[in-house]
């Protein structure tokens, strides 16, 4: 079992991480993941990640599911789908050091997308949904980081905020749900885990109904800017740490 400073760690983890997801519709498991894989390692991570990401997705989910648009949630959740056994896969069978670099990676690409991105950007071709969606259920099943290709794509798609928040959350519930269960195939999800998401799911809940009443008041973009570089951040950590 975990020590008590980690599990405290954790615990305060995950409530400002569902405090910032509640606020601004994604970066949960972009902040939370990095954290968690240098502390507990990424076998233990991971599952407890995706569990603790699907029960956050699933009460989001309620909040924006007016804004929905389906014709972009069925382009994206098909290969989603298909892309989630293959995160799964590589979680199994790949060296640990190897996934934490790549994962570090990412979070560096995505950071940088984000503060280098023009103000002005052609509308993408919906065709682009399904490798964004398979990308989207790779990183999702290794990583528990289904959002950054999502992000690239919603923002080149020019979705409005609402509809935004509404098909992330409905692509982070359905890429979080497969993830799960093909953890649970795997025999992943073991009583240490289960007992780490008991502990830490008072504090998920806190997030979301402190995160929800904040949500009007805070400046979004300024929000905004502070995640990418706490992100940015913890991919270096990730790439240092995974050599």
């Amino acid at each position: 079992m975990t020590d008590l400073p980690t599990l405290l760690f954790l615990v305060c983890l995950v409530f400002c991480a569902a405090l910032e997801q509640t606020i601004s519709g994604f970066g949960f498991s972009l902040i939370v993941m990095p954290l968690a894989t240098l502390i507990l390692g990424i076998k233990i991570a991971a599952p407890l990640v995706a569990l603790t990401g699907l029960t956050l997705y699933t009460i989001n989910l309620l909040r924006y599911r007016q804004a929905i648009n389906f014709h972009e949630i069925l382009r994206l959740g098909i290969a989603a789908a298909l892309g989630v056994p293959i995160g799964v896969w590589g979680l199994v069978n790949l060296p640990e050091g190897l996934i934490k670099s790549l994962l570090g990676f990412i979070l560096i690409a995505y950071a940088l997308f984000s503060f280098v991105r023009p103000v002005t950007r052609p509308i993408l071709s919906p065709r682009w949904g399904y490798l964004a969606g398979l990308v989207t259920g790779c990183l999702g099943g290794a990583y528990n980081t289904p959002g950054p290709p999502l992000i690239v794509y919603g923002t080149l798609r020019h979705w409005q905020r609402e509809e935004f928040r509404a098909i992330l959350q409905t692509l982070f519930f359905l890429t979080g749900a497969l993830t799960v269960t093909s953890h649970w195939l795997a025999q992943l999800l073991t009583p240490t885990i289960l007992t780490l998401y008991l502990f830490i799911v008072p504090a998920l809940v806190a997030g979301i109904v402190i995160g929800s009443r904040l949500d009007r008041r805070i400046d979004h973009a300024t929000f905004r800017r502070i995640v990418v570089g706490m992100i940015f951040v913890l991919g270096l950590a990730l790439v240092i740490g995974g050599r």
